[in-house]
């Protein structure tokens, strides 16, 4: 048996680790680069890139350890007919989905501020789903993905802490997943969400699921 010493108690991995696999959400540049989105709206994106030394060192190890990695970007067909109207007309600033921004249309897949950062881009194997939604479960195809590669585990990383990635852990919870999220491998533009969302999720017993630091998590991974 193989724990990572995290909180609400020991999250234990299984026993084939090929049932575990690394999530890393919506790493894009466009969230976390200057003169991207994140910053056109006034966010100060040191908060999120802040974590790249430390997801990469993740990354890394799922990557010697040849264990299954998934990627999401958040975005959307050119013409929007995938994006839900009141996502499309959420927001009171200047810039909406779809709208020419500092590293082309806002939210379109392809564009370049649509682009994972270099630091994390993916290898080949390594599958990118693309989503509409703040979820990676809502008209994706990860599900089945996981389903078929028999994942039953997942370490989970990436931004926003509050949106995109506690709705992803929120719906793999229900949907039978085990979920640990990493605690200084996720962030969010506002600090104090992130640590009201990590005292959520690992609230009542872990109700959503179980958090731990990066430095846990390859510990653990360091001694199989």
């Amino acid at each position: 048996m193989v724990l990572i010493a995290a909180q609400p108690y020991d999250y234990e991995l299984p026993s084939e680790l090929q049932k575990v696999a690394l999530l890393i959400i919506d790493m894009q540049r466009d969230f976390l680069e200057p003169g991207g989105f994140g910053e056109a709206l006034g966010n100060d994106v040191r908060h999120l890139s802040a974590i790249i030394p430390t997801l990469k060192s993740l990354l890394e190890i799922f990557r010697k350890r040849q264990l299954p990695v998934f990627h999401t970007v958040e975005g959307h067909q050119p013409d929007l007919s995938d994006c839900p109207p009141s996502k499309l007309r959420r927001g009171n600033g200047q810039l909406k989905i779809g709208d020419p921004g500092p590293m082309g249309r806002i939210l379109i897949l392809g564009e370049l501020g649509n682009a994972i950062i270099p630091e994390l881009q993916p290898m080949t194997g390594e599958i990118v789903i693309s989503k509409p939604g703040k979820g990676a479960f809502y008209q994706t195809s990860l599900e089945s993905y996981l389903h078929k590669q028999g994942i039953t585990h997942l370490i989970i990383t990436g931004v926003t802490t509050e949106v995109c990635v506690q709705t992803t852990m929120r719906e793999a919870n229900d949907r039978g997943f085990e979920c640990l999220l990493v605690e200084d491998a996720t962030a969010s533009y506002f600090p104090e969400f992130k640590e009201s969302t990590l005292e959520m999720i690992r609230a009542q017993g872990g109700i959503v699921g179980w958090t731990a630091t990066a430095a846990n998590v390859m510990q653990a991974f360091g001694s199989i």
